[in-house]
């Protein structure tokens, strides 16, 4: 394989990056008619369940800070081994959750907060209950002030009891209890001790006051979304600005997702329900059964609710994919449209890790073993790029033979090819088999909390981070800051330096300008990559190594055979 195709590849692994979006994500006229589906579905929905009561609200209050707003009302502590915050008991709304084992900064102590009051300026807060489309009853809503009964602190082993009476005859009683990681299991409970009968929906939501700040670089969503009826559903936030979404579905959950960190309601099993995502003034993803359940005189109803705040480790997510039975659930990390290869590729690196200790072994070890995979197809490439090495001095005769006939000099050529069995194209496959592998690992590094704050040796304290050395300041000996596009870290410079050594061993262009072009992509490839984590550059690196040496050892081999 000549230089022009070698760069020609590696270019395009680094564009894959930027320009992913815009090959993979769908075409405007797929949106709009997608959301045409949409509407068609709600107004349908609409039409269905028109006795189904809204959950429209129209609060108006002051805007406080988060420890006025959590010493305005009484509240319910809650805390495990893994989150600590509280439930407060005006409304039921879980609204106050801290992360015990995330800092916000690497080698910083504060704790990441996701859940805040809906009275701060980026409040974010769940809840859930029943709601009826009787005008003469009255339900509790978020002005509602539950009565503790017993436990006064939720703990994994102490579940609590909410209890209000509405002087009607009706009584609504919530039981929360918490597991050892992130599930708040609700069952929300109505006994009618009146003379009437009711019909109550239950329904669950998520209200975030502001878009979130987004990290995603166009290759991970952040925003609400929700699997119903086996169908991924993604807004972003701008989207549901401009239009809502609704959908009814017989099972599914939704929720909101950041990008390390996931809020999800999963409704009451085998019911339908709506699910509506809007924008009013503040960020909605809420379900309501399609159905009423009728509680009769002296009757009690009761339905659960499962809702889960947790960091997105794919272990957590997982794990409550498969003991509760959430259908998708594991798509709550966005591993892209290449899960086929991405999710393999974290397990591959979460083995070695395990084994090994440190993440940038890990992907070290991981490097190693797709170099196996790749090993008889590098083989066959590096023997043709081999062999085109050894014919570039007859090459040369025939370029400067039919220096003033192109044709004829295509012909000789081809016929040079063809007589020592050589493919000049041969050397772009080991490449290009590895742009979906570059890729998958890029979106493991930059999607998945496990890689988040790992260090590698010496100065890589992040391996989702880029390096933070440059060789402006001499990798940190000159103590200077430096603007972040000229932050070209000592691994992007390890990087660039063993793509020379390998164009070296390659063919040279015939053409001296072409050559000296080529001498400038290593250069333009190392500023390209500068940015992108830190551990995506260690394998790339590591890569080359083991490229170089493979190439070495066959064309060495070769060149002994023909002496």
């Amino acid at each position: 394989m000549d230089t022009k195709n070698i760069i020609a590849a590696i270019s395009l692994s680094a564009a894959v990056i930027i320009i992913w979006s815009l090959f993979f994500g769908p075409t405007p006229e797929e949106i709009k008619q997608n959301k045409i589906n949409q509407e068609q579905v709600k107004q349908e929905q609409i039409q269905k369940n028109s006795d189904t009561p809204s959950l429209d609200q129209n609060e108006n209050f002051s805007k406080l800070s988060r420890e006025e707003a959590l010493g305005e009302s009484q509240r319910i502590k809650f805390e495990n081994q893994n989150i600590i915050g509280s439930i407060n008991t005006q409304g039921a709304v879980i609204d106050d959750l801290t992360f015990k084992n995330y800092n916000v900064e690497l080698n910083g102590n504060e704790k990441v907060i996701l859940l805040k009051p809906k009275k701060v300026d980026d409040g974010y807060f769940i809840q859930s209950g029943f709601v009826t489309n009787s005008k003469n009853i009255e339900v509790p809503n978020a002005l509602t002030k539950w009565k503790i009964l017993g436990n006064n602190k939720l703990t994994t082993n102490n579940p609590i009891k909410l209890v209000w009476n509405n002087s009607q005859g009706i009584t609504f009683e919530k039981n929360i209890s918490l597991d050892d990681q992130f599930l708040f299991t609700v069952k929300e409970k109505v006994t009618n001790s009146s003379d009437k009968k009711y019909n109550f929906y239950s329904y669950g939501q998520i209200v975030r006051n502001q878009t979130p700040s987004i990290s995603g670089f166009y290759i991970l969503h952040e925003g609400l979304n929700a699997t119903l009826d086996d169908e991924l559903i993604e807004e972003d936030y701008d989207d549901i600005q401009e239009k809502k979404f609704s959908q009814t579905a017989q099972k599914g959950w939704l929720g909101f997702s950041d990008k390390y960190f996931q809020t999800a309601i999963v409704p009451p099993r085998d019911k339908k329900f709506k699910t509506t995502f809007d924008y009013k003034k503040k960020f909605r993803a809420n379900y309501i059964s399609s159905e009423g359940v009728e509680a009769g005189p002296n009757d009690t109803i009761e339905e659960e609710v499962q809702i889960i705040i947790a960091a997105k480790r794919v272990e957590t997510i997982d794990g409550y994919q498969k003991s509760l039975n959430i259908d998708k659930f594991d798509l709550v990390i966005d591993w892209g449209v290449l899960y086929f290869l991405t999710k393999p590729l974290f397990f591959a690196i979460d083995y070695f890790f395990k084994l090994l200790g440190n993440y940038g072994l890990a992907i070290i070890a991981v490097t190693v073993c797709i170099r196996l995979v790749f090993f008889p197809l590098a083989n066959y490439s590096f023997r043709s790029m081999g062999k085109m090495k050894l014919l570039q001095p007859e090459m040369a005769r025939l370029k400067e033979l039919h220096k003033n006939d192109k044709m004829k000099l295509q012909q000789e050529m081809m016929a040079l090819y063809k007589r020592e069995k050589v493919n000049p194209m041969s050397g772009c496959l080991p490449i290009l088999v590895q742009i979906p592998v570059f890729f998958a690992l890029y979106k493991v590094l930059f999607v998945t909390i496990e890689m988040r704050h790992m260090p590698f040796y010496g100065w890589i304290h992040d391996l989702s981070a880029k390096d933070p050395t440059s060789i402006f300041n001499l990798f940190g000996l000159i103590p200077i800051d430096l603007p972040s596009f000229l932050i070209i870290g000592a691994w992007p410079v390890a990087m660039g330096i063993s793509m020379w050594i390998q164009q070296k061993l390659n063919p040279a262009p015939p053409d001296p300008v072409q050559a000296k072009i080529f001498m400038f992509f290593p250069i333009f490839l190392t500023v390209i990559l500068a940015p992108f984590p830190a551990g995506l550059v260690i394998y790339w690196t590591f890569n080359n190594l083991l490229t170089l040496c493979q190439q070495w050892f066959i064309q060495r081999k070769m060149t002994v055979k023909t002496t």
